[in-house]
């Protein structure tokens, strides 16, 4: 993958973001791989049409990366697009009909200014029942926090604790947007305002941490990201060609829910990731209690929260209670978002999907660097389209 950043990334295309993501894919295969090797590619972009002014985004990865002329395909589901392609390639090999297929996802977001991008995204949700009376992304999940904090009496300063621990993860993975503590922003913004601050706490109380839509504020939201993952995948049987040492898949679910939010039944919590999660866990003939650790889609601090829950590591309610105990940390009994997840690694939506397979791959490969975990045995990929009308989820294992 790229390092996920706008600044990094600005005088780039879409198109040099990929080719440079899947040349370091084929470059990281131990027995080498050519991409012409490749039967098909599958591309998330969500919405190349707005950001660049630019469809058939799929046929025209394959051509810069030259593996013309093997059939692709674009997959548009919202911040989902990149998970969806990645179900959509394991498929394709399960059928029988591919041995060989690339999977990846590409976001350039700022090309935009921070408003338009805003309405861009807003595009996922429901432009007649929701976007029309004023709600965007942060206005829907704001909806959900308050309720979760209703209902189960779930605390603002337990998503603070998310916060400070993704940003402690993404201080350790070079390619974050954010490879600072919060603490460290602090200091620096600090010193810019003549202003001291204690703890992080103390900064996240502060009138720097604005308001972006009650009770969410701007350190509890994901930043506006460019950049691009690619993974390679392969049948079983070609698989040892490439690799002594491969990362298998070992179950896969994807749901759907209403897309607007005031036909569900329950507001905090994700019906499509309870069941993608339970199916990806049957196929894979285990239970969340063996996965190693997981990546989750935290557009927002509280969707790692009531993630964390909907997936089975923790009791309903429970989810802002384990993070401030620690067990969602590297050393914790359940570590979430090991790379900083979208909150600091990034969030290019179309993505975001892929980076967390290429996450866990390096996790279960012992490649991950400063922060990597001790000897996990399964990992878990769970992307989110908008408000979780989509919901992918893969589990990995050695």
């Amino acid at each position: 993958m790229t390092r996920f950043h706008h600044k990094v990334h600005a005088e780039k295309q879409s198109r040099e973001m990929f080719t440079e993501a899947a040349i370091e894919a084929a470059g990281s295969v131990d027995n080498g791989f050519d991409l012409r090797d490749a039967d098909a590619l599958y591309l998330g972009y969500f919405s190349s049409d707005n950001f660049e002014k630019q469809a058939h985004t799929s046929a025209l990865m394959a051509d810069w990366i030259g593996v013309n002329p093997i059939p692709t395909a674009r997959i548009e589901a919202a911040c989902a697009s990149s998970g969806v392609a990645m179900n959509t390639g394991i498929m394709a090999i399960a059928s029988g009909l591919y041995d060989i297929v690339i999977v990846g996802g590409v976001e350039k977001m700022r090309t935009l200014g921070t408003g338009d991008v805003t309405n861009t995204l807003a595009m996922a949700a429901d432009a007649s029942y929701e976007v029309a009376m004023g709600f965007t992304f942060p206005g829907l999940y704001a909806a959900m926090t308050a309720a979760h904090f209703h209902k189960y009496g779930s605390k603002w300063e337990q998503l603070t604790d998310i916060a400070i621990k993704n940003h402690e993860n993404g201080k350790l993975n070079p390619k974050a947007q954010y490879q600072e503590t919060i603490m460290d922003i602090a200091l620096k913004l600090g010193a810019r305002k003549g202003l001291t601050f204690g703890d992080e706490m103390d900064f996240l109380r502060s009138d720097l941490n604005a308001m972006v839509a009650e009770p969410l504020r701007l350190f509890d939201c994901c930043p506006i990201s460019d950049g691009a993952a690619t993974v390679i995948l392969a049948s079983e049987e070609v698989a040892r060609k490439y690799t002594d040492t491969p990362v298998w898949i070992a179950g896969m679910g994807q749901a759907s829910d209403t897309m607007a939010l005031h036909d569900r039944d329950d507001l905090t919590s994700l019906k499509a990731t309870k069941l993608a999660s339970r199916q990806a866990y049957d196929m894979a003939g285990i239970n969340a209690g063996d996965i190693s650790f997981a990546c989750v889609h935290d557009c927002f601090t509280s969707a790692e929260m009531m993630a964390t829950e909907d997936l089975g590591f923790f009791k309903l309610g429970e989810g802002g209670k384990a993070a401030s105990e620690g067990r969602t940390a590297l050393d914790g009994d359940m570590p979430i978002n090991t790379d900083g997840g979208l909150k600091a690694k990034g969030h290019p939506v179309g993505a975001t999907g892929v980076a967390m397979v290429v996450e866990v791959f390096k996790q279960l490969r012992g490649e991950a660097g400063a922060h990597q975990l001790s000897d996990p045995r399964y990992g878990l990929a769970h992307n989110v389209g908008a408000a979780g009308a989509t919901v992918s989820v893969q589990v990995y294992g050695r």
